[in-house]
């Protein structure tokens, strides 16, 4: 007989009879996973009950392993009861990965009950008011009835709900393991010469047949307010060119859907890029790290990508050109494989799959035109399949077909298990059709996106904001002129609402003249709480009396310089500080006379 073996390492298969002790077989447990004999316990059910010891020298026929029985190991350090073992509402425990942390919303809806309550139906209800019946017993989060029947209807139940629905019924979801699709071969088998001169069934991976994804990572992306999409769609609006920009936000409970997850969008920062009319090109940005380091400061992550795909249809209506529907392509082949790869660079931390992650939350947004001919925001996601297709290199798009894909052919350098998906043939018949090409709608889910009827502000919105990073083809640059003007124009008493805005303080982090990178940790902090205080002290710090000394020398009068520029009620700042010049604004040396870079005067 054939026993199956999952340890957070994995599945594997040991061989055995029905007349082998338990002490035999254990033996054979520890050989097969490099473990000690001590060093581990097996059970029988995943809730850790039903121990196999080897001093029970009974055989596994008395125990009731059958062959195909999936059992259930446990290194010694979480072989006891552990407190990374959290029980969800159908008493599941949770098996593969139990040391990762998973994100605090994950955490938070494993815990809700998720059932979908209803009220009695006067009509169809016979009984009393403590009652029930089929027509007000309350529902599972992923009744594909109800899912349906909602406004408008739910294509993907929540990734939670799908969870519940593996781990519910009577066996809890013991035979239920979330393991990632792998497309490469399997490394170490020793029964034969490697790839390209031989290949077994125990080390080539197994065909995939496409299906359209029931349930999805994030059900809702919401931008926080309209001035955040605004502010990122005025640079096609005044050169043209298509842009894109990384989301920064957090992962809140989605309400309207059973255990749902929405991706709150609360800034857009732009990276070094090459737009056209037609293209976006990426461009190494060295300032990445440190822009996650202060969005995590300021209690935000990388929730997704937007790019726009825009044409100008009428100037004087201010109309655009609908161009992505169900007759031509929603997501390109090139831009699923770009979104599959930014997915595979943020996985879902999941404690379900023996690797420790399964698919991503990443989400992606696309500002393009409407049926109405007005901008638009589409969300999507790719399949977990689709994942692992772009992360093994299998996928490939076809240039005269952007609506096309093209699963690559085995070579001497890869092999390419064989992709295949079912389509209807012109008789009304399912068919199975090999995946060269292949229609990106296998790939695809789409994510409603939407604007809060309240706005939101996590970072406070100016009439004369600063200027986004990146934008010097447009003449918008992030100096401390600029700065010295954004400073100028907002005199607001309250220094929080001043500060608050994201791309300043990432200039102030980033900027080469005198980057705050080491003392700004206390400003981040009162932006992230809206503590007025912990501002107001940060502001009389000797960095913030020497960025004002900087932006007094730029031409700019700021209001306040001698109140903001005093520590203890005397001038922080000596008189003799660098100065910008007014030509390059490149920062000279004290006492200089010219500039050092463009050598103009300083008058």
């Amino acid at each position: 007989i054939i026993i199956r073996v999952q340890s957070p390492d994995g599945v594997k298969r040991i061989t055995a009879t029905k007349r082998e002790t338990a002490a035999t077989f254990l033996k054979k447990v520890a050989k097969e996973f490099g473990f000690q004999n001590n060093g581990f316990s097996v059970y029988i059910n995943r809730n850790k009950t039903g121990e196999i010891t080897a001093s029970s020298n009974k055989s596994l026929n008395l125990l009731k392993v059958k062959h195909g029985d999936l059992l259930f190991l446990f290194p010694s350090s979480l072989a006891g009861p552990s407190s990374e073992m959290e029980t969800t509402p159908q008493g599941f425990k949770a098996f593969g990965a139990p040391n990762v942390v998973e994100d605090e919303i994950d955490q938070y809806l494993s815990k809700q009950d998720g059932k979908i309550y209803r009220s009695r139906d006067p009509q169809l209800c016979r009984h009393g008011p403590l009652g029930k019946c089929v027509h007000c017993v309350p529902l599972e989060p992923f009744d594909e009835d109800y899912l349906n029947h909602l406004e408008p209807p739910v294509k993907h139940m929540s990734f939670h709900a799908y969870i519940r629905k593996l781990t519910g019924g009577a066996d809890k979801g013991k035979f239920v393991a979330l393991e990632n699709i792998s497309c490469k071969i399997k490394s170490g088998c020793e029964g034969h010469l490697p790839w390209p001169n031989g290949i077994c069934t125990k080390c080539q991976p197994s065909a995939i047949t496409l299906n359209r994804q029931k349930y999805r990572h994030v059900d809702n992306i919401m931008f926080e307010n309209h001035t955040v999409a605004d502010r990122f769609l005025d640079f096609w609006r005044k050169t043209g060119n298509q842009h894109f920009g990384y989301l920064y936000g957090r992962y809140t409970e989605h309400k309207d859907i059973p255990l749902g997850i929405r991706a709150e969008v609360a800034a857009i920062y732009e990276p070094p890029q090459i737009g056209t009319q037609n293209s976006l090109e990426l461009l190494e940005d060295p300032k990445a790290e440190v822009v996650d380091e202060i969005a995590a400061k300021l209690g935000l992550r990388k929730v997704g990508w937007i790019f726009t795909d825009l044409v100008s249809e009428d100037t004087r209506k201010g109309t655009v050109r609908y161009s992505r529907n169900k007759d031509t392509y929603f997501l390109s082949s090139e831009e699923c494989i770009t979104a599959g790869d930014f997915q595979n660079k943020h996985p879902n931390i999941c404690r379900l799959s023996p690797d420790g992650h399964f698919g991503s939350k990443f989400v992606t947004a696309v500002a393009t035109g409407g049926p109405d001919n007005q901008v638009h925001f589409e969300g999507y996601q790719v399949s977990n399949q689709c994942m692992a297709l772009v992360r093994d290199e299998c996928l490939l798009p076809c240039k005269d077909a952007p609506e096309l894909g093209y699963a690559k052919e085995s070579s001497s350098e890869q092999y390419v298990p064989d992709v295949f998906y079912k389509d209807i043939d012109k008789f009304g018949n399912e068919i199975t059709q090999l995946a060269r090409p292949l229609p990106v709608e296998y790939l695809i889910i789409d994510i409603t996106t939407t604007f809060p009827k309240d706005p939101v502000y996590t970072f406070s919105i100016s009439q004369n904001p600063f200027p986004i990073e990146n934008r010097d083809v447009l003449g918008e640059t992030q100096d401390f002129h600029s700065l010295a003007t954004y400073l100028s124009q907002n005199t607001s008493s309250v220094f929080l609402d001043t500060i608050s805005d994201f791309h300043l303080l990432l200039f102030l982090v980033t900027n080469e003249v005198m980057p705050l990178q080491d003392s700004i940790s206390l400003l981040l902090e009162a932006v992230r709480t809206g503590n007025e205080e912990l501002a107001q002290t940060w502001k009389r710090s000797e960095q913030w009396a020497t960025i004002e000394q900087l932006c007094s020398t730029v031409g700019v009068q700021l209001p306040g310089l001698h109140e903001y520029g005093a520590v203890g009620g005397s001038a922080h700042v000596a008189t003799a500080a660098m100065w910008a010049c007014q030509h390059c604004t490149f920062m000279n040396q004290p006492g200089t006379g010219h500039c050092e870079m463009c050598s103009l005067p300083r008058t």
